[in-house]
């Protein structure tokens, strides 16, 4: 049994605006600890992938379609800043909740401050 790992989510500009809506450093966090990840943004957003689910994290760049989270069809953004982003494939998919409603997870951005430790933990 591993010790949890801890990776926390980066803020922009919009920090306070997310903390206030309870989307915030307070109530967000990204944690891996017995083969699960477990990511949450406040009430907005929760998943708990299986570790040998994620077939590839990689660190991502380019425009991003907002602050927050939001998705479709599977792929997913839960980001509170448009830097320090890394994509995380999940095969066979799995289910996540936006805002209590269970939605499909193929692919999740997340923004964190040290996305490259992230990426390590997973060993991907």
């Amino acid at each position: 049994m591993t010790a949890p790992q801890s990776f926390r989510f980066s803020y922009g500009v919009f920090r306070l605006l997310l903390s206030i809506l309870g989307m915030g450093p307070a109530f967000s966090r990204v944690e891996l600890d017995n083969g699960t990840l477990r990511v949450r943004m406040g009430w907005a957003f929760r998943a708990s992938v299986p570790a040998q689910h994620v077939t590839a994290a990689q660190p991502r760049s380019g425009l991003v379609g907002g602050i927050g989270v939001h998705g479709w069809r599977g792929r997913w953004l839960v980001n509170g800043a448009t830097t320090g982003l890394v994509a995380i494939t999940v095969d066979p998919p799995g289910r996540a909740f936006m805002m209590g409603i269970p939605v499909k997870l193929r692919e999740l951005t997340l923004s964190l401050e040290d996305p490259d430790a992230l990426i390590a933990a997973l060993g991907r």
